[in-house]
């Protein structure tokens, strides 16, 4: 390791330390690397303003944001909830089987699992406290295990910036994404049942049938969204990036002109916060493009691909040293950084031995999910709390069985590829 990286390396740790933002730090680091090196520091500018503005893809992640947080404010979140009492709200555990479909069908528009977490999350956390039945611990680990949903199902923020730094397609992502996804709903649901039946829970009471036509209209203008991305993108209307704009007008339509929920004031503070989470995500990003640099000249890469060629691991060793990895990475780091600083390290071994892209991509994105809510530092348990008052030991208590069943379904994707390419190879995506 030469002392340029070791320079980089200290630097960042440094900023960890210090609570730095984490796309400052990493931009720093990228200024020492060069300044030890000794080359001009003016290719900081150079890497990043490259990489930003050569970028189509990356316009996508800002616009998914603003829709997330437009839905989020126009209560699309309590219509949703309503339309799914009426679907599964009579299993056993109906509320907490309530917040699971919830998460899919939310997942169909916002991309985020911290958007999910603290919409349809805080709704559906504030029903189940209205029965004793349901513990807090019990209503705050559901919705963090079923806000893991968010990004696997398309649209998925992590996976635009993962098909930013693979090139891979980002539509055979999103169609990647999503039987992963309604599977995750499947064993996250068993997994209630299960919790709910050992413990009498009780099913969610009727809602009369004379209320069904309206909360069912309610309801399905917001699962337009989702149909009418994947078509898009499929029949070549639009773009994925084209389709972050459209997913973005629909959420103003309906909650602007639709549902009449925002005031000009709510507009605003929605437009700030979207402004102020990208520009996170943007800082993260022109951190990486330095840090990626850094990587490169150093040969990074090249070293950790001899080492895992010397190691014989083949397909499946790598696979699940990889899962390791992530998993590890996404109880402590967020997830852009470990997407555009780490992925990028691993993308040529999984090139060299032949793992397909597309199923790489998902695979680390449901890792990174885990890691969001695996102790000691899952970052869901850590908004959850701070939006509800749950304590984190509570939530980790009551969800064990959930990280299980998810870590279950990880593993059985990871072994078995064709649960992730089925999809896309039945829309004409041909494996790399």
């Amino acid at each position: 390791m030469t002392s340029a990286l070791l320079a980089l390396i200290a630097v960042i740790v440094a900023g960890f330390i210090l609570r730095a933002p984490i796309g400052f730090s990493m931009i720093v680091s990228g200024v020492a690397y060069l300044a030890v090196k000794g080359h001009d520091v003016g290719l900081v500018a150079d890497q990043i303003l490259n990489g930003l503005y050569n970028s189509y893809v990356l316009l996508a992640v800002p616009l998914f944001i603003l829709a997330a947080n437009l839905m989020n404010a126009g209560t699309v979140s309590d219509r949703l909830f309503d339309f799914c009492r009426i679907l599964v709200g009579r299993l056993p555990g109906g509320l907490a089987q309530v917040d699971i479909l919830v998460s899919v069908i939310f997942s169909g528009m916002s991309g985020s699992a911290i958007a999910d977490a603290a919409g349809p999350g805080l709704v559906s956390i504030k029903q189940m406290l209205k029965k004793p039945e349901y513990s807090p611990g019990f209503a705050g680990a559901v919705v963090v295990a079923s806000a893991t949903i968010g990004p696997i199902i398309p649209p998925s923020i992590p996976l635009v910036i993962y098909g930013l730094v693979s090139g891979a397609s980002v539509g055979a992502l999103f169609l990647g994404g999503v039987l992963p996804g309604l599977l995750m709903a499947v064993v996250l649901m068993i997994a209630t049942h299960i919790i709910a039946t050992r413990r009498n829970m009780p099913r969610d009471e009727p809602v009369p049938l004379s209320e069904w036509p309206n909360i069912l209209f309610r309801g399905a203008l917001p699962l337009s969204l989702p149909v009418v991305l994947l078509t898009g993108i499929y029949t070549g209307i639009f773009t994925p990036t084209e389709a972050a704009a459209v997913a973005a007008l629909h959420a103003l339509i309906l909650a602007c002109i639709v549902y009449r929920a925002l005031s000009w004031r709510q507009f605003f503070d929605v437009i700030l916060e979207s402004t102020r989470s990208s520009a996170v995500i943007t800082m993260i990003i022109a951190g990486a493009y330095m840090m990626n640099y850094a990587f490169t000249a150093e040969g990074v890469p090249q070293m950790l691909a001899a080492w895992v060629f010397d190691m014989h691991l083949g397909k499946v060793g790598f696979l699940l040293l990889s899962n390791l990895l992530f998993l590890a990475l996404g109880c402590f780091m967020d997830i852009a950084v470990i997407l555009l600083v780490f992925v990028p390290i691993l993308l040529p071994i999984a090139k060299m031995l032949g793992i397909d892209l597309v199923h790489f991509g998902v695979v680390v994105v449901l890792n990174m999910m885990i890691g969001l809510i695996h102790p000691p530092f899952g970052m869901l348990l850590f908004v959850t709390n701070a939006l509800t008052g749950i304590p984190i030991k509570d939530m980790m208590k009551e969800g064990w069985l959930f990280l299980v069943m998810l870590l279950i379904l990880l593993l059985t994707v990871t072994l078995v590829p064709e649960i992730i390419l089925w999809l896309p190879k039945s829309m004409g995506y041909v494996t790399q």
